[in-house]
């Protein structure tokens, strides 16, 4: 059964750091270009950073120079590191492969709430 499961939200204060892990189990993700996407209630979700088998990443404009995506192949896991956090990046994060055939099941997800 194929699993993906976030972990490494919390509160933090603008400006703070914090580092998401999403492990993923029942299947080798490591030939598919992942990502990790974010959702607020009542928005769509939105791909934040994505990084290919070869570690080529891209990232949304609103992330560019704050937050790194990496992945760890080994271990069939993936990583975001968020750095100068603002109040707009509150969202639950999902982690998942790009190609839609690709994906398993959608995670929990892990909250993110910026706010002093």
């Amino acid at each position: 059964q194929v699993q993906l499961v976030e972990s490494g939200g919390g509160l933090v204060q603008p400006g703070g750091s914090l580092r998401l892990s999403c492990a993923a189990s029942g299947r080798n993700f490591s030939m598919n270009t992942m990502a990790w996407y974010r959702q607020v209630p009542g928005n769509q979700r939105e791909l934040v950073a994505k990084i290919t088998s070869a570690g080529t990443t891209n990232y949304t404009d609103s992330v560019k120079g704050r937050f790194t995506i990496s992945r760890d192949n080994a271990k069939n896991t993936i990583y975001l590191q968020m750095n100068s956090l603002k109040p707009e990046d509150t969202a639950v994060y999902y982690c998942n492969a790009v190609t839609l055939r690709l994906r398993g099941p959608w995670g929990q997800g892990t909250l993110v709430t910026v706010s002093s």
